[in-house]
C-alpha cells in the first residue's frame, strides 16, 4: 500500500472519529433537556410540574381517601428549620388543600433559598396538582426570619386507584450565592453592552 493512499485513509478515520465524538456530545448534552420533557410528560422519578395549575379540579370523589404525606430536608449549608405544619392529611381527590410550610434562617444575613419537589410513587405525580407553592419561586429569607410558605394542591380525580398513599418530599437549597453570581454577570454583562 502507498504512502499517500494509507495517508488518505488515516485522514478518513480521524474525520469519521471527530464527527462521531461530536455527534456523541451533541446526544448527551440534548438528553438533559430530553429527560426533564420526558419526566414532566410521565411523571417519571416522582418530578413534578415546575408551574402552577391554572385549572381546579373538575370534580371531588368523595367515597375515596388518599393519605398525603410531607417530608422536609434541608441540603447542605441550610442550618434553619424547615418543616411542614402538618406530617400527614387524608384528602379526597379534587378536593383543594392547604398545607403550611416554615423555614427559618438563625444567620446574620438574608438568604435566598429554592425547594425541590419530588412525589412518591413516581407514578403519582402526574396527578398532583398545585395551584400555588413556595417551590415555584426562589424565597428571600431575612436575617433571623421565620417565614410561613402556602402550598395548595389538588389530586386529580383519575388518580389510579392502587395509590392509596403518595408521599411529597421537598429539599431546601440554600442558592444565595449562585443568585449573587448571576447578578453579577448580569450586571457585567450590562456594562460591557453599553
Amino acid at each position: 500500500m502507498s504512502q499517500e493512499s494509507l495517508e488518505h485513509r488515516n485522514k478518513r478515520t480521524l474525520r469519521k472519529l471527530l464527527i462521531w465524538a461530536l455527534a456523541m456530545f451533541g446526544f448527551a448534552f440534548a438528553m438533559v433537556p430530553f429527560y426533564n420533557v420526558i419526566c414532566d410528560i410521565t411523571g417519571l422519578n416522582g418530578k413534578t410540574s415546575s408551574t402552577a395549575s391554572t385549572e381546579g379540579p373538575s370534580r371531588t370523589v368523595e367515597d375515596r381517601t388518599v393519605t398525603v404525606e410531607f417530608i422536609t430536608q434541608r441540603g447542605k449549608g441550610v442550618n434553619g428549620d424547615f418543616m411542614s405544619a402538618t406530617r400527614r392529611v387524608k384528602v379526597h381527590p379534587g378536593e383543594i388543600t392547604l398545607v403550611n410550610f416554615y423555614a427559618s434562617n438563625p444567620k446574620s444575613s438574608d438568604i435566598v433559598t429554592q425547594s425541590i419537589p419530588s412525589v412518591t410513587p413516581g407514578e403519582a405525580a402526574r396527578y398532583l396538582h398545585k395551584t400555588q407553592c413556595f417551590c415555584f419561586d426562589q424565597q428571600t429569607l431575612g436575617a433571623g426570619e421565620r417565614k410561613e410558605m402556602p402550598m395548595i394542591f389538588y389530586l386529580d380525580p383519575e388518580l389510579p386507584p392502587h395509590i392509596t398513599t403518595l408521599t411529597l418530599s421537598y429539599t431546601i437549597f440554600d442558592v444565595t450565592d449562585r443568585v449573587a453570581a448571576t447578578k453579577n454577570t448580569v450586571i457585567n454583562n450590562n456594562a460591557v453592552a453599553r
